[in-house]
């Protein structure tokens, strides 16, 4: 596969993989299956495998370490912190503290089974916690050999400066895709002038831009995406214009909708990595092929069209999870 580059020299490969869905988000989750697709996503050089200390909560980092057994030089491991959890999985808040950044890192090494954490995120920035001292904490794990990189997740171009003048930070992680195009004016600006790679979260928009969701039927009752405002009954139905639009476009490429969507996001730039989620290995294999699309100026400006800036109906998050976003 292709490699990008996140800051000023972590290459990876320009398709990662987000391991979200690998533990209690979408449906049950099967570890054997898991640890297959990780090792697949591996083989065929996407190598950034993300993870976080919450997602599960706590289950994904062991289930990743397990996969990365014997494999461990051949990924980039990413990993993040802050978004508090009380060990049943209660979420507490958030917490950008330097004690904090400390303890998450020592438990993250622990159940992923290493001793290095290629690039530690933090996850949502603590408002409480001046974000220079969240990043010290974090340049101080660096300092001591426990992390390589350091990045930021949903943070505000105003936070990423302050943040890069206290220790340089490699990446960004932020949601971004054809119905998600808000980093495209000063986020992106900011992070390309400062030298600082783009982790492209949620790239098929939490499975929609892939056609997998039609209607609410197609989303068991227990989905995470349920009470998302986008997969909201009115939302979805009108959202599905959107998939009409991209539909010919992919047809007339002969690929699929997903695969439409991860090479866009990839046509940002040799400094944007799109992470999508992969459960089934028949999913994986499809998003791969994407990492070797290449997407005509003619076909870029047909998307900017079918999928321009606020395309899409309802709000990333619900309300309570978008007071989390840093602006």
């Amino acid at each position: 596969m292709k490699t990008h580059t996140l800051g000023q020299d972590l290459k990876v490969g320009a398709l990662g993989l987000g391991c979200l869905g690998l533990s209690r988000w979408w449906g049950d989750p099967d570890e054997k299956k898991g640890i297959a697709v990780i090792q697949r996503a591996l083989d065929a050089g996407a190598s950034l495998i993300d993870t976080a200390d919450t997602y599960g909560p706590f289950i994904n980092e062991k289930l990743v370490g397990k996969a990365l057994r014997g494999r461990r030089d051949n990924a980039v491991l990413a990993t993040k912190f802050g978004a508090r959890r009380e060990p049943d999985g209660t979420f507490i808040g958030i917490d950008g503290s330097p004690k904090y950044a400390r303890e998450a890192c020592e438990a993250s090494l622990k159940r992923l089974g290493v001793n290095h954490i290629d690039l530690y995120f933090l996850h949502r920035v603590d408002p409480r916690v001046p974000i220079e001292e969240s990043v010290g904490a974090m340049g101080e794990l660096i300092d001591a050999g426990k992390v390589r990189h350091i990045g930021l997740s949903e943070a505000s171009a105003r936070t990423i400066r302050r943040a890069h003048a206290e220790r340089p930070i490699t990446a960004l992680q932020t949601e971004l895709s054809l119905w998600s195009r808000d980093p495209e004016g000063d986020i992106l600006a900011t992070t390309r002038e400062l030298g600082i790679g783009f982790v492209a979260a949620s790239p098929l928009g939490r499975a929609f831009l892939t056609g997998a969701v039609r209607s609410r039927d197609d989303l068991a009752d227990d989905d995470a995406r349920s009470d998302n405002p986008r997969f909201l009954e009115d939302n979805l139905a009108r959202n599905q214009a959107i998939l009409r639009r991209l539909e010919p476009i992919a047809e007339a490429q002969e690929i699929t909708l997903g695969q439409l969507a991860l090479a866009w996001v990839l046509a940002r730039g040799q400094d944007v990595v799109a992470i999508p989620g992969a459960s089934r290995m028949d999913h994986l294999e499809e998003n791969l092929v994407a990492a070797d699309v290449a997407l005509s100026p003619e076909v870029l400006a047909a998307l900017d069209e079918a999928a321009p800036l606020d395309c899409a109906h309802g709000a990333r998050y619900s309300e309570g999870s978008m007071r989390l976003i840093d602006e």
